[in-house]
C-alpha cells in the first residue's frame, strides 16, 4: 500500500473511533442482485404437499431489515422455547468451556443473530487479547449492523476493529475467499471461529456446512460449536420438537416474514405447518411449512414481478431445523475433520420440555484426538458430571 494510502486508512480508522455516531464499516462480498435471483429461482419450484418444491433456504430467511427485525422479536418470545433456553444458558455454558480456549485469540462468528452471544465471547476474548479483531460474518447486512451494535456496545473495542463481513458462508467459493482476508488481517495469530444459536441445524446439507467451516481452521484454531439436541430420538419426540416451535405466534411470523416482503402473498399465521420427523439415527427434523389453504388456486408475484402459480395444497418450505442426537455428535465431529476440546450441555428447564432437550456448546480443534498414554484418558462418571 502507498503512503497516501495508509494514510487514508489511518484517517478512516480514526474518524470511525472518535466519532460519537454509530458508523457500521461492512465489507460487502457479494452482489445482492444475484441472491434476488437465486431467491427467485427457488421459489418456483415444483408443486408439492411436502415442503420438497418452494423453498426458502436459510439465509433468506433473515436477509432484509423485515426479517432482521421479525427475528429480534421472535428472540425475545418467551414461547418461542429453544432460544429462550438458549440465550438464558448461554452464559453458564460458556463459561464452562472458554477455560479451555486460552490467550490471543482474534474471532470470527458466522451468523452473528442478535449479538448477545457475541457479546460475552468478544468481552472476554479482548481481556485476553487488546488488538483482537472482530469479523462478524452474515449474508444479511442488516443482521450484522443489528447483531454487531449489541455484541461490541458494553466493550472499548475499536470501531476500525470490527469488520463486519456481508458474505454466504454456505458458498465454498466465499470460504475462500473469507480465509484469504481473515489470514491477512491477523497473520499467523489464533483465530476463535463460531457457528451458535443452532445455526447448522439450518441446512439441508449440515455436514457438509460444517466441514466446510471447519475447514478453515488451522492447528492453533479454535472452533465454538452450538447445537439444540436430544437425548433420544423417535417420532414421539419429533412431535414434542413440533411443539416447541409450533406455540410461538412470534416464530411464525419470522418464518413468514422473508415470504411477505418477498411476494405478493397475503399471510396467514395459521397456514403455517411443522412438520416432525426422525433423521436416521442421528437428529430430529423439523420442517416449517407455508400451505396454501384457500381452496383455490393462486398466482404469486416474485421479486422479479412476474407471477408463478400457487395451487391449492401447494406448499413453500420456510425453515429447516433440527435437534442432534447427542451420542452422535462425536460422529459429526470427527467426519468434519475435528476433534472436541471441551463441550457442555444444559437441559432445558420449561415445565413443558420434553425431558432430554437441550443446548450444547463444543469447542473443537482441528484433527484427530491424540491417543493418551497407556493407563490413562479412561473417562469416568466424574468427568462426565463436570463436563456437563
Amino acid at each position: 500500500m502507498t503512503a497516501s494510502g495508509e494514510r487514508m486508512v489511518g484517517d478512516l480508522a480514526r474518524a470511525i473511533d472518535e466519532s460519537d455516531f454509530a458508523w457500521s464499516l461492512v465489507l460487502v462480498g457479494e452482489d445482492q442482485r444475484d441472491k434476488l435471483a437465486a431467491l427467485t429461482s427457488d421459489l418456483r419450484g415444483k408443486l408439492s404437499t411436502t415442503g420438497d418444491g418452494k423453498q426458502i433456504t436459510s439465509g433468506y430467511a433473515y436477509w432484509g431489515i423485515g426479517p432482521t427485525i421479525a427475528w429480534a422479536h421472535a428472540c425475545t418470545d418467551p414461547f418461542y422455547l429453544v432460544m429462550k433456553q438458549s440465550l438464558d444458558s448461554f452464559t453458564r455454558r460458556w463459561g464452562r468451556v472458554r477455560g479451555k480456549l486460552g490467550d490471543g485469540f482474534h474471532y470470527v462468528s458466522f451468523g452473528v443473530g442478535t449479538g448477545h452471544k457475541d457479546g460475552l465471547i468478544v468481552e472476554h476474548l479482548l481481556e485476553r487479547n487488546p488488538d483482537m479483531v472482530y469479523l462478524p460474518v452474515d449474508m444479511s447486512s442488516e443482521m450484522l449492523r443489528l447483531g454487531t451494535q449489541e455484541s461490541t456496545h458494553r466493550v472499548r473495542l475499536p470501531g476500525h476493529r470490527v469488520v463486519p463481513v456481508q458474505v454466504d458462508f454456505a458458498i465454498p467459493q466465499n470460504l475462500t475467499e473469507l480465509r484469504g482476508l481473515v489470514h491477512r488481517l491477523v497473520g499467523d495469530e489464533p483465530v476463535l471461529y463460531s457457528l451458535l444459536g443452532n445455526t447448522l441445524a439450518n441446512f439441508d446439507d449440515d455436514a457438509e456446512l460444517l466441514a466446510n467451516l471447519t475447514a478453515l481452521a488451522r492447528p492453533q484454531d479454535r472452533f465454538l460449536l452450538e447445537v439444540a439436541s436430544t437425548d433420544a430420538v423417535s417420532d414421539e419426540l419429533a412431535q414434542e420438537a413440533v411443539e416447541e416451535y409450533s406455540r410461538s405466534r412470534a416464530y411464525r411470523e419470522f418464518v413468514t416474514s422473508a415470504l411477505l416482503h418477498n411476494t405478493d402473498l397475503t399471510i396467514n399465521t395459521d397456514a403455517v405447518r411443522f412438520r416432525g420427523a426422525v433423521e436416521g439415527d442421528r437428529a430430529l427434523r423439523v420442517k416449517v411449512i407455508y400451505q396454501n389453504q384457500t381452496g383455490g388456486d393462486i398466482q404469486m408475484m416474485l421479486p422479479d414481478r412476474t407471477r408463478v402459480p400457487f395451487p391449492d395444497g401447494d406448499t413453500i418450505r420456510l425453515y429447516l431445523t433440527r435437534k442432534y442426537l447427542r451420542k452422535a455428535q462425536e460422529e459429526m465431529v470427527r467426519a468434519a475433520g475435528m476433534r472436541k476440546v471441551t463441550a457442555t450441555h444444559s437441559d432445558f428447564s420449561a415445565p413443558r420440555s420434553a425431558q432430554g432437550f437441550g443446548m450444547d456448546l463444543l469447542l473443537l480443534a482441528p484433527g484427530e484426538e491424540p491417543t493418551p498414554p497407556v493407563g490413562q484418558g479412561k473417562r469416568t462418571r466424574a468427568d462426565e458430571i463436570w463436563e456437563n
